[in-house]
């Protein structure tokens, strides 16, 4: 587990949520808040996140809507322990289990969720150099692959539930072939880091069961400026409204 003087307490939503993150390991930052705010969750429904690290995704949601039942699964014992604290220490009720997607652990077979939502590795299994410690490499690093973890997301939605994930755009094909089996109703999100840039990330939404046609939307810009202006912040108003102020990110159309 995390010693306290191994890890940071760090602010989301502009202070609302206080969260200790590892200051060698995996730490979130931006794509979790997103993530969290493109699940459109309504108060008495139950949301499960898989590969949950510290909870970030999770408390983020829970702060936005209040009376949700979340869970979290997280194959790291240290990273879930530190989701359990970061959620006592905001008084959000989470609850954690540890355990691979892939074998996942007994009471949550039993269970079935109204929302999935999920910021799966990004980065493939042979590509880029590895990070030095090893729990940023596995929260970064491919070892299930991403069809594993849209079907592990798919069984534990019931009848109607949606599927929520956060992705490299360079995915986004084999991202769509994995939900089109057993899902539809599919929205793609662009993630733009400026107007007139490419988008580095996608936010996807399908349906279980969903026979909705397939939606590619307009894409969401971060920042307000065309290029880096030094340390000045410059995100757009709806960024902001997100980032800060903890606002949902719609998928409608």
């Amino acid at each position: 587990m995390f010693a306290p003087e191994d890890c940071s307490e760090d602010r989301f939503l502009d202070g609302r949520l206080r969260v200790l993150q590892p200051r060698a390991g995996y730490r979130a930052a931006m794509d979790p808040v997103l993530l969290a705010a493109a699940c459109d969750a309504r108060p008495g429904q139950a949301v499960l996140e898989l590969g949950c690290g510290a909870g970030v995704a999770s408390l983020c949601l829970g702060a936005r809507v209040t009376g949700l039942r979340l869970a979290g699964l997280e194959v790291q014992p240290a990273y879930a322990d530190l989701a359990r604290r970061n959620a006592a220490a905001n008084g959000i009720a989470l609850e954690v289990f540890e355990g691979d997607l892939a074998q996942m652990p007994g009471p949550l077979r039993g269970m079935s969720f109204d929302h999935v939502i999920a910021n799966p590795p990004y980065f493939a299994p042979a590509s880029g150099t590895a990070a030095a410690d090893p729990g940023r490499e596995r929260a970064q690093r491919e070892a299930t692959p991403l069809c594993d973890w849209v079907r592990a997301g798919y069984r534990r939605l019931a009848p109607g539930g949606w599927l929520t994930m956060i992705q490299n755009a360079d995915r986004l094909a084999e991202a769509l072939s994995a939900l089109s089996l057993g899902g539809g109703s599919i929205s793609i999100l662009p993630i733009a880091p400026r107007s007139a840039r490419a988008a580095g990330r996608i936010v996807l939404r399908a349906r279980k069961g969903g026979k909705g046609r397939l939606q590619l939307l307009a894409p969401f810009v971060l920042h307000a400026k065309a290029a880096h202006g030094g340390d000045a912040e410059d995100l757009t108003e709806a960024a902001q409204a997100i980032l800060r102020s903890g606002a949902a990110l719609s998928l409608a159309p």
